[in-house]
């Protein structure tokens, strides 16, 4: 593959119903620590959560008239090459704006996915607080059985990532080292439904991690062995992990 068309560095999207937007991005700005950007679009719809160091690699926007989810941002060094090959792949193409640096588009399980050119490089370090240290380090992408193998395969070959031992290997999970903090796990679900995306965070402990995420205003949803689902207050799920927190330099 060119190295025209593979992410130097992957950003989760936030996309926030109006009706929730301000007291879930304060919710995400306390969780992970991050200044909020000043607003930016021309309804100022967009912000940035910088970390304290490194480049940001969590965004979040306010949406008009739909329900929260999230959606994952591909940074490339060219959006239209990319979109090109991500075509030939499978992909389906909702917007080229090449002129403007990206495009828009659905993977062939209908996951949405962004082509940017925005430069980033710098890892940022895990949120250090006096329960441990906790970052948000993973995007999992949740389809169903149907379509499981052939996204498996788009996303592998479209990032160029190396896939990384899973336990149980091969198995419902299968997992993408990343660019940047951001590392890509697929869940194959036990139905077909509407696919998605939700985000993992890595926690030194995760009954104080949790504890702290309730406190700030999330809902535990359920608790598996290794990972406790919550939402977040605009409602939409994520994980929080028994794995370790990865330091800027590791």
């Amino acid at each position: 593959m060119s190295a025209r068309t593979e992410p130097f560095w992957l950003s989760a999207f936030l996309d926030i119903a109006a009706a929730d937007h301000q007291r879930t991005l304060t919710f995400w700005a306390a969780v992970t620590g991050s200044t909020v950007s000043p607003a930016r679009g021309d309804d100022g719809e967009f912000a940035t959560l910088e970390p304290p160091d490194g480049d940001a690699h969590l965004k979040a926007q306010r949406l008009a008239d739909a329900a929260s989810r999230v959606h994952l941002d591909l940074h490339v060094v060219g959006p239209h090459a990319a979109a090109a090959r991500a075509v030939d792949l499978g992909a389906t193409v909702v917007v080229d704006h090449a002129d403007l640096g990206y495009a828009v588009l659905r993977s062939p399980a209908g996951l949405t996915l962004c082509l940017v050119s925005h430069p980033a490089a710098r890892r940022s370090s895990p949120l250090a607080w006096p329960g441990g240290r906790s970052q948000v380090d993973q995007v999992c992408l949740d389809v169903g059985p149907a379509a499981y193998d052939a996204e498996w395969g788009f996303w592998r070959e479209l990032t160029g990532f190396e896939p990384t031992p899973t336990d149980p290997p091969d198995g419902e999970f299968r997992r993408l080292d990343g660019a940047g903090p951001l590392r890509l796990l697929l869940q194959r679900l036990d139905e077909d439904r509407e696919p998605g995306y939700h985000l993992d965070l890595s926690a030194d402990d995760r009954g104080a991690e949790v504890a702290r995420h309730v406190g700030l205003g999330a809902t535990v949803l359920a608790e598996h062995g290794q990972w406790t689902v919550l939402a977040d207050p605009a409602g939409t799920a994520y994980c929080i992990t028994d794995r370790t927190p990865v330091p800027a330099d590791g």
